[in-house]
């Protein structure tokens, strides 16, 4: 009669309850349309404009859902954009769309615990009828799947409550509540809760139990009281043997409510519990404080508990630290690792590595381990070729992910096939999946990565293998590995050796023979290693014809590698020779152009005389070889400037009829440091030395700026600014520190921006003893965890890009790629904690529009950076043009042809005497003994002169 009546009383608690959700939701549903209770002003006090501001937010909810669906249409993995439409579809009470946007998201998603709660809230309210709360029911259960979520279990817990008048209901609850206690009973801060509403539950079952005041029970009632009172004892001591917080209130509980006392093995159990609970503080604490993911801290929790052993709390916290660590594919390899060699659990284990390839799908060695799994458990052939299809299309980020995930499907094609029969329908499957993964390999990943993947051909092999060795159709086997020598591998030496090996086996000695003689001939890395194989074959099994022809071809190839290698070295010693000439000769030629600098200098203001008799001055003769016609806009004529180094810049001095530009300005204000003596540096001193580059060459007192920027990174010595021949600072400099450490900690001011420019700072290297030292701070290969964004707008700052991009996980570094001036180009690398984080970006913000500015976002690969091909030595003297010199300023206007027409007509090239003078070449002289006629400056003015 006791459980009858409880029965009802719960019935009607449920009754009620669901009574008034179903009142809330119509009162919620009836609040938009304009309800006095929602808010809105009256009609006198302007409810039309009210309705109509209320209607354009409508329409533009709308069109923004609209524009939402119709981008997921398009990629339905854009995560944002999910949760956006969800959003507005709820802010606008859409349930029915609401209901089919979340669905969609949860199939290609795990979804947080806050999207599940919010889900089963608004559900649980239109949950009226029986029909309906099985469907919550089934909600529940695909939410605790996704994650291991405390409050999700209370709730289904809770839930599960008002269900109770329904036949086995309390059976049901109770049934709930212990899988809550298995998944996160253990739970050391919110493993509490869930024991605390257990015992309330079975508490609220022992006052309905009881009989009534004055009345004895009855036997049965006496039984009924007995066994909840025990229940109720199991959870308290159950509890009490695990650790977790405020476990000493729970005892002090316990000792009040029962009547006897604690017996010796609960106290017992309860305190190595404590102690428990004292060892686990510590890893809590440390989670307790640390910064999201707190990766670090939960993987020494980990290591904790792995040497502990205990495998549900091992298991637990494991989930705990996937709740907040979804992305990262390492955390869920390792994880599946050890439930696949310690639980073993069917069920568990498949669940773990579904979730893992949801979370993580662009990992391609989680799907491997999933594949494996599903085998290893015998999972129906059919779901393993669903999920290998799914993988295929994960969107893996290297075309060798692609060679590895069909190379793991062909293994498991190949164990499910009996060769003892020749032909069956899993060894037509076997070979049908294997040309399908060449011929994928051939055209989605070459077309998508513009590589193969697989440039070896190891699945090309591996088909050949399976045909030689266990169908024995070696017929097949060579047809396969012709395909694979056709495709740039004939010229290796592993290649032929694997192929000889096969046949070795497999085959026959004649095509023994055929694929050394082959390889003999195509072989460019290792030919002496085909060779040997070739004399140890024949001297094993061949003939004397054999051996000789063998010995034959052997020799000729031999001598015609050691032919080429002779020249190539002959090249290479050339190459550098010529090499050292070029550099000896710059090194000439600048002290060559320096010296001459300097007796120009000597010479400023000197008379230039007309006469022929100092030819002896290379200096004055070239003067007179290079006067200029310039055309005045006047229209007096033509007249001969003494003045054209004014726009040349050839003689570095200034007529007095030179106009003051503002180049001139700056010439005269730098004067001052044309007799600052030239400090030369110290090579003993690179190691306390950094080399500064880029700067602005109008920096005013660079040595000042300077200081002040560097003594942050320790004590400067001396700094160093290099300047021109005319006093403007070259726009580089030496910063020389009195300890090594500070020009280590200088490195970093490097890129860091001065007066709008990029400070490039260095080590200091001699170039002279170490050509080929190159710095180049970034890395050129892939970096996993680094985006790399394109088609930015210049306009876009760091500040805006970072709030960009931290949506999607923890930005370490941002860098704009600007030019040598500062001047942004529309590019960026972006750096995450980890590689979870850079795909997930990569899926989130490829396509995504900044500042009208559509982005393209990939993970960082930088392409190889080409070196100029290096030309023969034998070739370098006949095709070599000579490099075009040009004057301080580059290649101006005045940069002109200053050979007479007269001269110009001539179809032989001008050749220059020794010293200075103009002479025709031999091929156009009408005696070759003849005297070249020398000619003075006025005989070059008539020339220029006549018409």
């Amino acid at each position: 009669r006791s459980a009858a009546w409880l029965r009802r009383e719960l019935h009607k608690m449920a009754a009620a309850g669901a009574e008034a959700a179903a009142v809330a939701a119509e009162e919620e549903k009836r609040l938009p349309e304009g309800d006095p209770e929602s808010g809105g002003d009256s009609e006198d006090e302007g409810d039309s404009d009210s309705s109509g501001d209320g209607e354009d937010e409508e329409k533009e909810n709308e069109a923004e859902i609209q524009r939402l669906e119709e981008q997921l249409s398009i990629n339905a993995f854009d995560y944002n954009c999910h949760l956006d439409l969800i959003k507005l579809l709820r802010q606008e009470g859409e349930l029915v769309k609401l209901r089919r946007a979340r669905q969609k998201m949860s199939e290609l998603f795990p979804l947080t615990e806050e999207i599940w709660l919010d889900w089963l809230k608004d559900e649980i309210k239109m949950a009226s009828e029986s029909s309906e709360r099985e469907k919550v029911y089934e909600l529940f259960e695909r939410a605790v799947k996704d994650y291991i979520c405390p409050e999700i279990w209370l709730e289904y817990a809770q839930y599960s409550i008002g269900g109770i008048g329904q036949e086995g209901g309390i059976e049901k609850v109770r049934s709930i509540f212990e899988r809550a206690l298995t998944a996160v009973g253990l739970h050391v801060t919110k493993g509490t809760a869930l024991w605390e509403a257990y015992r309330e539950f079975e508490n609220a079952i022992l006052e309905t139990a009881q009989p009534a005041p004055g009345s004895i029970p009855s036997p049965e009632q006496q039984q009924m009281l007995c066994s909840q009172l025990e229940k109720i004892h199991t959870l308290f001591r159950r509890q009490l043997g695990i650790p977790l917080l405020d476990m000493e209130a729970s005892y002090a509980e316990y000792e009040e409510w029962s009547e006897d006392p604690i017996p010796e093995t609960i106290v017992k159990n309860y305190k190595k519990a404590l102690q428990q609970l004292e060892k686990c503080k510590p890893y809590e604490e440390a989670l307790l404080g640390a910064e999201t993911p707190k990766l670090a801290e939960y993987q020494a929790y980990i290591d904790f508990e792995m040497k502990a052993g205990d495998p549900a709390r091992i298991q637990l916290i494991y989930e705990r630290a996937l709740a907040e660590n979804c992305l990262v594919p390492d955390l869920w390899a390792r994880y599946n690792q050890y439930l696949d060699r310690q639980l073993k659990v069917k069920e568990l284990v498949l669940s773990a590595h579904d979730r893992a390839v949801r979370n993580c799908p662009w990992t391609v060695g989680l799907w491997i381990r999933y594949l494996l799994a599903m085998e290893r458990h015998r999972v129906d052939h059919g779901i393993i070729s669903e999920m290998f299809e799914k993988a295929l299309n994960a969107g893996f980020i290297q075309a060798t992910d692609y060679v590895e995930i069909w190379q793991a499907y062909l293994d498991y094609l190949r164990r499910r096939v009996d060769f003892t029969q020749d032909s069956s329908k899993e060894l037509e499957e076997l070979r049908s999946a294997f040309a399908r993964a060449v011929e994928y390999l051939k055209q989605e990943v070459e077309e998508r990565f513009s590589e193969s993947g697989d440039p070896s051909c190891t699945i090309m092999q591996n088909w050949a293998r399976v045909e030689a060795r266990l169908c024995n159709n070696m017929q097949k086997a060579r047809e396969l590995w012709d395909n694979i020598m056709t495709k740039g591998n004939a010229k290796y030496a592993n290649m032929w050796l694997e192929y000889y090996n096969l046949e070795r086996a497999h085959g026959d000695t004649q095509h023994c023979r055929k694929a050394l003689h082959r390889a003999v001939q195509c072989t460019s890395d290792y030919p002496e290693h085909v060779c040997e194989v070739l004399l140890t074959l024949e001297r094993i099994e061949g003939t004397l014809e054999d051996w000789d022809a063998a010995v034959q071809k052997t020799e000729i190839r031999l001598a015609r590698v050691n032919e080429q290698r002779a020249k190539a070295a002959e090249k290479e010693a050339a190459l550098a020779k010529q090499e050292e000439e070029k550099a000896e000769q710059r090194k000439q030629a600048r002290a060559e152009k320096k010296a001459s600098k300097k007796a120009k200098k000597n010479r400023i203001g000197d008379k230039r005389k007309a006469d022929d008799d100092d030819e002896g001055e290379w200096g004055q003769e070239e003067e007179a070889e290079q006067p200029s016609k310039r055309h005045k806009g006047d229209g007096d004529g033509i007249h001969l400037e003494e003045d054209m180094e004014v726009e040349t810049g050839l003689f570095g001095r200034s007529g007095p009829e030179k106009p003051d530009y503002p180049g001139n300005q700056k010439e005269k204000a730098s004067t001052s440091r044309k007799d600052i003596p030239k400090v030369l540096h110290d090579s003993s001193k690179d190691n306390v030395t950094v080399f500064v580059s880029n700067l602005s060459y109008t920096m005013a007192d660079p040595e000042v700026k300077l200081k002040e920027l560097f003594e942050s990174c320790g004590e400067v010595a001396e700094i160093r600014p290099v300047f021109s021949n005319k006093g403007t600072f070259r726009g580089y400099c030496y910063v020389e520190f009195k300890e090594e450490k500070s020009a280590l900690q200088a490195l970093g001011l490097d890129r860091k921006v001065v007066e709008g420019r990029p400070m490039f700072v260095s080590p200091c290297v001699d170039k002279n003893k170490n050509p080929d030292f190159k710095v180049f701070r970034y890395s050129t290969t892939l970096e996993k965890h680094k985006l790399f964004i394109s088609g930015l707008p210049f306009s876009c700052t760091k500040e805006e890009l970072e709030d960009v991009c931290k949506a999607h996980g923890n930005v370490k570094d941002i860098r704009l790629v600007t030019n040598r001036a500062g001047k942004p180009k529309g590019l960026a690398y972006v750096e995450y904690e980890n590689e979870a984080q850079a795909s997930q970006a990569v899926l989130k913000m490829d396509g995504l529009t900044v500042k009208e500015h559509v982005i393209k976002v990939a993970i960082s690969n930088p392409p190889l950076r080409k070196l100029p091909d290096k030309p023969e030595p034998g070739r370098a003297s006949q095709f070599a043009v000579p490099r075009q010199v040009y004057g301080a300023r580059g290649k101006g206007r005045t940069q002109l042809s200053m050979v007479p027409r007269a001269l110009q007509r001539q179809s032989n090239p001008v050749a220059k005497a020794e010293n200075g003078m103009v002479q025709n070449s031999p091929a156009t002289s009408s005696d070759p003994s003849e005297e070249p006629k020398k000619m003075s400056n006025a005989d070059f003015a008539k020339m220029l002169l006549k018409k």
